[in-house]
């Protein structure tokens, strides 16, 4: 992406927010994306949910420095998308659209779930379900008049057949071969004593760590790397996973018409091992939906999303937790 606009143009800014930190773009609809940022550094959250205060701190200077690089003379549109948004965004929906107003003149502002920002993403304003599959997992679906989410809920309580979920089976599979019960897997276990050493130290490794979602995930392509050498356990670990996604696809998908379903996030990079029983579950669970590839990420979202807003064609239902527009703004 390279500058390039005409100085004076009104331009957009999307937001993706997430584990990893924070990507920024700037645009000018009609011609798309022109520049682009990250930080490293996730936004924290605390007793009030996502802080709106850390987002704007990295924010501002990304935004700034973006709007030069582009050559845009104002922003008068702003999109971010948020992990967590749903359940962790009170404060965002509370002080964000004034923040942006304040220090950057944007009139439009939409918050949006990261969900919701994969969705835009990968299928834009078309009815259909995406599955958004990296260390977690989550379904959303619409018909264009509701959204709908499945699962979501994090390792602990749910991202069944996500990374982490994946990542834990496989090591459950490796303890058991370690302990001699039914179930194990002896190349899981070589696989785990690769990565983590002896198995008796896994406990305490694991357990008191703050990101063990992500270390769980980490084991996920090992799990894919046996299930394609044959290892019927790790096949088994996948084919479960399989299963839980497309269960939680069908829970979202609209039932009429022929909507569409796509895949995003990095776990489908561990390529067919996953792919293949996900291709056969979705054809069981999902006859009248019709797969096609994802056009972009969640950042291409919150583009697409910005663009329809600044244009006044949003077609993408409003939802105060899902995409959330403010009140002044509707009409």
């Amino acid at each position: 992406m390279t500058g390039g606009a005409e100085t004076g143009a009104e331009g957009y800014l999307a937001v993706d927010s997430g584990g990893s930190g924070i990507r920024a773009l700037i645009g000018v609809p009609g011609r798309g994306p022109l520049a682009e940022r990250r930080s490293a550094e996730p936004v924290r959250t605390g007793d009030r949910g996502i802080d709106p205060a850390h987002l704007m701190a990295q924010l501002l200077p990304m935004a700034r420095a973006l709007t030069a690089e582009a050559g845009v003379g104002r922003l008068a549109t702003a999109v971010v998308g948020a992990a967590g948004f749903a359940t962790l965004g009170d404060a965002l929906r509370a002080e964000l659209p004034g923040a942006l107003a304040r220090e950057l003149g944007v009139r439009r502002v939409a918050l949006a779930a990261d969900a919701v920002t994969a969705y835009a993403g990968a299928l834009g304003p078309r009815p259909g379900a995406v599955i958004a599959a990296g260390t977690g997992l989550i379904a959303i679906g619409t018909d264009l008049s509701r959204w709908r989410r499945a699962d979501g809920w994090g390792h602990l309580l749910g991202d069944c057949g996500g990374g982490a979920w994946i990542g834990r089976a496989g090591l459950e599979a490796a303890l058991r071969a370690h302990d001699g019960r039914e179930g194990g897997s002896t190349a899981l276990l070589a696989q785990a004593e690769e990565a983590f050493g002896p198995m008796p130290r896994l406990p305490g490794l694991l357990y008191p760590r703050a990101d063990r979602a992500g270390v769980l995930a980490s084991f996920a392509p090992r799990v894919a790397a046996c299930a394609a050498d044959d290892d019927p356990v790790a096949a088994g670990v996948l084919r479960a996973a399989a299963r839980h996604m497309a269960e939680s696809a069908a829970a979202v998908c609209p039932p009429a018409g022929e909507p569409l379903i796509a895949l995003t996030g990095g776990l489908f990079k561990m390529g067919d091992p996953l792919l293949v029983p996900l291709g056969r579950e979705l054809a069981v669970r999902l006859p009248h939906a019709r797969r096609v590839a994802a056009e972009g990420d969640p950042l291409h979202g919150s583009a697409r999303i910005a663009t329809a807003l600044a244009e006044g064609a949003l077609a993408l239902p409003g939802d105060e937790k899902m995409l959330y527009v403010p009140r002044a703004q509707r009409g």
